[in-house]
């Protein structure tokens, strides 16, 4: 097939290489460069740099809403774009005009977590099982006929991070089987249904803030979901920490929320509940398991975090 590949981030870059392997990709479309680091200079996203090394022309338009724009993409004559976490929204022009439309690779089991954050939103809310669909694309947000769906389950010790991981793998693997599957004409598209529809809302600052107010599985599972990004977070003697990583504990009764309960950094939290982080970060330092963390901080049990 001749394919348009749309797609920015890390997620992303999997997919687009699987298609590079198996179809013509014609041309990427990325979101522009943005400053990044100290010198502020541009930097290309991560699937701009993977198309460049695959030698495949990269566009980056700042949107899709100009009929220059839209005349351009349908010049590309192509069969069918993949979009997998592009962060622009297509005019129906682009969407209607590969020849077989346009595929999204979504990263959840729709109708569940419609939306920006379905990876982290599903970890905080406790799920099981969450997993990759591939859709037809719709003017709605994530709600075109399903293709093919696939789950992976979730544990209490899974992090958005590693989830992501999985994630764009299947993913990857999964749009390959669709596209073979059109091409046989063996994949019949399905209606998403109206019951169980969630949305996945972009995560505010507010969230990642951790109260110990709340019971341990409640926090466990919002450091989770917010590991490695933004990273769930709370003050230690004054000073920010982010919590990367958690496992849930026998705590005490009589303790308050946030007050730490051993050398070890067993933190109280609500109705006898406690977690111990595994994994923690200090501001300008980088990320360190428990141990190692508290060689350079020190915590004794009666201080608080919170």
């Amino acid at each position: 097939m001749r394919v348009v590949f749309m797609g920015t981030p890390d997620f992303s870059v999997p997919i687009l290489e699987a298609l590079a392997e198996r179809h013509e990709v014609i041309c990427v479309y990325c979101q522009p460069p943005r400053p990044a680091g100290r010198g502020q200079k541009e930097r290309p996203s991560p699937v701009h740099a993977r198309a460049e090394a695959l030698g495949i022309p990269v566009r980056t338009p700042k949107s899709l809403k100009g009929e220059d724009e839209q005349a351009a993409f349908d010049d590309l004559d192509t069969d069918v774009a993949v979009v997998a976490a592009y962060g622009l929204i297509l005019p129906e022009p682009v969407l209607e005009a590969p020849k077989l439309g346009c595929l999204n690779v979504h990263a959840s089991l729709l109708p569940r977590w419609r939306g920006a954050a379905p990876i982290q939103r599903a970890i905080m809310e406790g799920d099981t099982e969450t997993g990759v669909t591939i859709m037809e694309m719709e003017a709605g947000l994530d709600t075109g006929p399903m293709l093919l769906k696939r789950s992976v389950p979730i544990t209490d010790r899974t992090t958005a991070g590693a989830l992501h991981d999985t994630l764009s793998a299947l993913g990857a693997s999964l749009m390959v089987e669709a596209l073979d599957g059109i091409l046989a004409g063996e994949l019949e598209a399905e209606e998403q249904p109206e019951e169980g529809v969630t949305y996945a809302a972009k995560i505010s600052k507010a969230e990642a803030r951790i109260d110990f107010a709340h019971r341990a599985p409640w926090i466990m599972r919002q450091v989770h979901g917010l590991s490695p990004f933004p990273g769930a977070w709370c003050e230690i003697n004054g000073e920010r920490v982010k919590v990367l990583a958690c496992e849930a504990a026998e705590g005490r009764q009589d303790a308050a929320p946030g007050t730490v309960l051993d050398d070890d950094l067993l933190i109280a939290c609500a109705d006898g509940t406690a977690i111990r982080p595994t994994r923690l970060q200090r501001a300008g330092k980088g990320a360190a398991d428990r141990d190692a963390f508290l060689r350079g901080f020190r915590v004794a049990p009666g201080d608080v975090a919170g």
